[in-house]
């Protein structure tokens, strides 16, 4: 039987394993109806990235039970494959995260699992390296990605270093859905985790090695360490989270001696108290660092999200005003900077390959395929690049080199399965600098780039539709789009639709619709996996810069017209 909003909520405040500060917090909610349905209308969705949501009580909030109930759950699932299992967990600063992150290991240690455990906040990325340099089973990070303050999450990854994929995270899920109450957790005290060798606190040893292994990536540390490194100026801001450490180290040891923190953002705040938003795909974020920037004539600008895993840049433009890269644009440059540098090497293998995804500008891709090298598309997420990594790894069919996804995430070598905006932070100003000493900004090469392969321009809409009521409306702006496919779209024939639904070219089955255009431009719905949001992606490409952004302009007003309507 299915029970309602309000007899969850009821259960809730009856359970004798709810703590009375929970229980106190739900009293406050009496009579309540709105939100007492919105705490509890449903349990908080572990879809194939884990668990996103507003902290709070309640079974559609992040709080330790619904923490633990999933933790429980992969715990079961983790000792059911394996005789042996461990665990890597790593956290960002947003609140509770440390919490979160210590009593899933101690849930984890009464299961004898073993957990190793990052002793503070450390990046995305670092622990799907930790995973792998481990050989551990799996991996657990406590982030909520840029999502706004309210916001904490639980992403779980596999023994690759890879979030879970579909096929297994069905697998974790179901092994979650059958802990049926949170008198089904097991936990056991941190002491005594310690004392059984269940729990273990990773030093600075795992992040020295994280750093080496990132650095030995760059492409130019010679020409750097030469002394273009103390010339070139980097201005740099973790926003607040796990980002400010491993990149200042990172680029330390690559050869970047003159760089310059935000130090308004430089510590660790859940709150993110300087910005509207702590994403480096708003230019507001760069508020602060554009002013720095200004105060000592800096050459780039460079921002990471709290887990970073997400990275932008800043760069002048022809007039000296501040231009912000877009993801595709930064993800372009670093293709064409990294393949045009292993191609004067000769060290481009023949079987290289680039991997992006659906809703990724071509521009990559044609960047890629001029330099002899295959590309290769998959599902928005990550996961799926890590996943067809993993994949050439075993096969030996395809060298990996890059993978990228519009939304600022990037990974150069294959010691990690997860984007990484340490990387992306060291190869972005690398290639500037490498620039640089032609005389040229990155904003040139973009231009030189465009020249070459046409002015591609991207544009992405999003709407935010909250509650149940919110998650009926994305799921009737699909099926009306499903349903009732354009034609044309202002004026231009459409070509073909692209449904994912079902699942399409070899790609696993999303909800996720993609019309294409007879002028070569294209536009894109999908709802959010982690955010409950719809996002609709735009796609054009032109002669000239004035060109591109009228069309990309028609074709956003022409399609939103109809989302909004």
């Amino acid at each position: 039987m299915t029970l309602t909003a309000q007899e969850r909520y009821e259960a809730w405040l009856n359970d004798p394993s709810i703590d009375k500060a929970t229980k106190d917090e739900l009293s406050a909610l009496a009579g309540n109806a709105k939100e007492i349905e919105d705490r509890f209308y449903r349990d908080l969705e572990f879809g194939t990235g884990g668990l996103r949501g507003v902290m709070g009580a309640g079974t559609n909030r992040m709080n330790p039970y619904t923490v633990g109930k999933a933790t429980q759950g992969l715990a079961n699932w983790l000792n059911g494959k394996s005789a042996s299992p461990s665990v890597v967990i790593a956290h960002d600063s947003r609140n509770n995260s440390p919490e979160f992150a210590l009593d899933s290991a101690l849930v984890l240690a009464a299961n004898g699992i073993t957990t190793y455990l990052f002793p503070s906040l450390r990046p995305t990325p670092q622990l799907s390296f930790a995973v792998r340099a481990l050989g551990a089973a799996g991996g657990i990070v406590i982030t909520a990605s840029h999502n706004p303050p309210e916001y904490n999450g639980y992403k779980v990854y596999g023994a690759d270093g890879g979030q879970l994929v579909p096929a297994d995270a069905e697998q974790a899920i179901s092994a979650i859905q059958q802990v049926s109450g949170f008198d089904q957790v097991k936990r056991i005290c941190r002491e005594e985790a310690e004392g059984r060798g269940l729990l273990r606190w990773l030093d600075d040893e795992a992040d020295q090695q994280y750093v080496d292994t990132v650095v030995q990536q760059s492409l130019n540390g010679d020409l750097l360490k030469s002394g273009l490194g103390e010339k070139f100026s980097v201005v740099f801001t973790p926003l607040h989270g796990a980002g400010n450490m491993p990149v200042r180290r990172v680029l330390k040891q690559a050869g970047f001696t003159n760089v310059h923190i935000v130090a308004e953002q430089e510590q660790p705040d859940g709150y993110f108290s300087t910005v509207k938003s702590p994403n480096p795909e708003e230019r507001e974020a760069f508020t602060l660092a554009m002013k720095l920037g200004e105060e000592i004539g800096a050459d780039i600008i460079i921002g990471t999200d709290p887990d970073c895993d997400r990275m932008g840049a800043v760069v002048r433009d022809n007039e000296g005003s501040y231009f912000v890269l877009s993801g595709n644009q930064s993800g372009a440059i670093m293709v064409h900077y990294f393949l045009s540098t292993l191609q004067e090497r000769g060290q481009l293998p023949g079987n290289g390959v680039v991997v992006k995804t659906i809703v990724t500008s071509e521009m990559g891709a044609d960047i890629a395929r001029h330099y002899g090298v295959d590309v290769v598309n998959t599902l928005t997420g990550f996961k799926y690049i890590g996943e067809k990594m993993t994949a050439y790894a075993q096969t030996g069919e395809k060298s990996f080199l890059f993978g990228y996804e519009e939304s600022y995430g990037y990974l150069a070598g294959t010691y990690a399965r997860d984007k990484d905006a340490v990387i992306a932070s060291m190869l972005i100003a690398e290639a500037a600098a490498y620039y640089k000493s032609q005389g040229k900004t990155l904003y040139d090469i973009l231009q030189e780039l465009y020249a070459q392969f046409g002015t591609y321009m991207e544009h992405l809409e999003s709407r935010t539709l909250k509650g149940i009521d919110g998650v009926q409306q994305i799921a009737s702006i699909m099926n009306d789009w499903r349903s009732s496919p354009p034609s044309e779209v202002d004026g231009v024939k459409v070509e073909k639709v692209l449904d994912y639904a079902p699942g399409l070219d070899g790609l696993p089955p999303e909800n996720v619709l993609k019309f294409m255009l007879a002028d070569g431009s294209w536009f894109c719905l999908r709802p959010s996996g982690t955010e409950p949001k719809i996002k609709v992606y735009f796609a054009v490409c032109g002669t000239s810069q004035s060109e591109a952004a009228a069309a990309i302009k028609r074709l956003t007003q022409a399609v939103m017209k109809r989302v909004d309507n």
